[in-house]
């Protein structure tokens, strides 16, 4: 009788602590797909050297991108988590606008956007569903920036420099800036799970151009990009 109540015991013991799979000082690893949607806008071509000059009209749009996505989360508490998001940085491509549309894709950049959230999750650790709101930041910065052959050619003739020998390279603004996610987590069983959330990221930065010529910098130009993309995602989740 004694050795069947220690079996009992032992049972429910186990299937307690295969429902609590969200709670404090659990560790939870994900991976999945991620869409950057922006939501964007630009301000016109400006030359700032060796005249400071405006290409009235000009613009560029920027496209969507798709990436796997991992992260790592922990929880503090059932209800507090932090979350360390990175992933395979994107590739965005910009295409020309008003006076630039003619030149079609203009230039590609890969963006790299280590994030950490801070999350609230509802519902009890025990729960299957849980949706959940974060909060957090994001440090955005721009690896092979590229611009096309159109473009640079376009820019050359702006400051009446011969095509063949002018060549015009970019660089892109790093920045902080918020992130805003809410989301739900579902369980299948004691570890695995998956996950759906969006997020909004208010990002712009500043694209500066070099012109040179023969080897020789002859001009400068810069325009401001407002990306602000919104940010789907969904994944596999593993807790432990």
């Amino acid at each position: 009788m004694k050795k069947s109540i220690y079996l009992l015991t032992a049972v429910a013991a186990l299937g307690s602590a295969s429902v609590f799979a969200q709670q404090a000082g659990s560790w939870q690893v994900g991976a999945g797909w991620l869409h950057f949607a922006p939501q964007d806008s630009s301000d016109p071509l400006r030359f700032t050297s060796p005249v400071n000059r405006t290409v009235a009209g000009s613009g560029a749009g920027v496209g969507n991108a798709d990436t796997l996505g991992v992260n790592a989360t922990y929880f503090v508490d059932d209800h507090w988590a932090t979350q360390l998001e990175l992933g395979i940085p994107p590739k965005f491509k910009l295409s020309g606008e008003g006076t630039l549309a003619r030149l079609g894709e203009i230039g590609s950049a890969r963006q790299w956007s280590p994030t950490l959230l801070v999350k609230y999750y509802f519902n009890d650790s025990n729960a299957t569903l849980r949706p959940y709101l974060g909060l957090g930041a994001t440090y955005v910065f721009y690896r092979k920036v590229e611009l096309s052959q159109s473009l640079q050619g376009a820019i050359a003739a702006q400051i009446g420099a011969p095509a063949a020998l002018s060549r015009t390279s970019a660089d892109l603004d790093s920045s902080f800036a918020p992130v805003f996610n809410v989301g739900a987590a579902y369980k299948f069983n004691k570890n695995w799970g998956m996950v759906a959330s969006v997020s909004y990221i208010p990002l712009k930065t500043k694209a500066t151009l070099t012109t040179s010529v023969a080897g020789r910098a002859v001009a400068t130009s810069e325009t401001r990009l407002k990306l602000n993309p919104i940010v789907p995602y969904i994944g596999l989740t593993y807790t432990f």
